[in-house]
């Protein structure tokens, strides 16, 4: 089966390569991530400009309307070039907002770029289980007062707004009684502590205590979260997994070259057979990795939710699987050159790193593609 880009989708990722092989470098990049902020003004302009904040906006809000195919043409190029601007975190604020309903202002101002969201979705607690939430909304009249404490929230520091996940009813593990909100980052209450990750983005701890919201701070229903809370969080993986193809294409690109310019006793180390059947191995999980991640995009969005967590959790297990092949053999290739920060590739290395940790790792999702129904047969 073949499967050709649109021509829109191929117009998208030329765009958005040339940008980054024209003004996004390397050395450009480990500027940003040194600075103060963190990210680049300019360069999420620039992001804009190239309708890459309207792609996964509808329509009616000033969007395109973009698919989650769409969306992994993007990602593929954000993960080639190692952009560490807030786009993952705002598109996937976005997808809680259009699942959720009724928020056509936010996206209209996702849409022209001068909104960014962030997701406080995880606890120090709740490792990947999402519905694992100690944080309390209780209402109080015709508003709710959140208290709690949320975790390694990407881009939690320079969001706009946030979206948090927050218990209004029953256990702590419960699927039910779980309520979504859109809360003001500078709201009375709200605390971020800011830092930087292994691969140089910037993510926060974010407390709430006693931050009084409007009742139209809540997405959808009151206590009925977890349904959208689960698809926005399959969305994520998609795009992730998507990144981890762009990065692990450039990583492969990158060591291939090094193969051919590196020299031992007199002739290119990548002419003994032995590197050349690693290499091999690297690209062949590259295009597995690559097969996946494009079922995922296609089936995210499927009506069927089970079928959608089978592909998802598919998909992230299998790439995970991949992405540290590929992560480590390229380190191992490069020499001690590998793990060194004046080396592109241990950038890669480092960002394919956390996207495995990143909504759920290899083993989490194996073992939620086992508890899928129809997975064990019978006795």
């Amino acid at each position: 089966m073949h499967f050709n880009f649109t021509p829109e989708q191929q117009q998208f990722s030329d765009a958005l390569r040339r940008w980054i092989e024209k003004d996004y470098t390397f050395e450009h990049r480990n500027k940003i991530i040194q600075s103060e902020q963190g990210v680049s003004d300019q360069a999420w302009a620039t992001l804009t400009e190239l309708g890459m904040t309207a792609l996964p906006v509808p329509e009616e809000q000033g969007g395109f309307n973009g698919s989650a195919v769409d969306m992994m043409v993007v990602m593929h190029e954000i993960g080639r070039g190692l952009v560490i601007e807030p786009y993952f975190a705002t598109a996937l604020g976005a997808q809680f907002l259009k699942l959720a309903g009724g928020q056509e202002s936010l996206l209209e101002q996702v849409a022209g770029g001068e909104l960014k969201l962030a997701c406080a979705l995880g606890e120090k607690q709740s490792r990947y289980e999402l519905f694992d939430i100690a944080t309390t909304a209780k209402a109080n009249g015709g508003s709710y007062v959140l208290n709690g404490s949320k975790t390694v929230v990407l881009h939690g520091a320079q969001a706009n707004q946030l979206i948090v996940s927050a218990r209004s009813s029953g256990g702590q593990r419960d699927t039910s009684g779980i309520s979504l909100f859109v809360v003001p980052a500078d709201a009375t209450g709200v605390s971020r502590r800011e830092y930087r990750t292994l691969d140089g983005h910037r993510a926060a701890d974010i407390t709430l205590e006693n931050v009084e919201l409007p009742a139209s701070a809540l997405l959808g229903k009151e206590g009925a979260g977890w349904d959208v809370l689960d698809a926005a969080a399959d969305y994520g993986a998609t795009l992730l997994c998507a990144e981890a193809v762009g990065a692990m294409e450039a990583l492969n690109e990158a060591t291939l070259e090094y193969l051919k310019t590196r020299q031992q006793f007199g002739v290119p180390i990548g002419k003994f057979q032995a590197l050349q059947h690693r290499m091999a191995e690297m690209f062949m999980q590259l295009e597995q990795a690559r097969s996946m991640a494009t079922l995922a995009a296609v089936k995210v969005s499927s009506a069927d939710a089970e079928e959608r967590r089978r592909t998802v959790s598919a998909a992230k297990a299998r790439i995970g699987q991949a992405l540290k092949f590929v992560g480590q053999q390229a380190v191992q290739l490069h020499g001690g050159m590998g793990v060194t920060n004046e080396v592109q590739a241990a950038h890669h290395f480092k960002r394919l790193t956390m996207i495995e940790l990143t909504l759920g790792d290899t083993d989490y999702h194996l073992a939620r593609f086992a508890a899928q129904p129809g997975f064990r047969k019978a006795a």
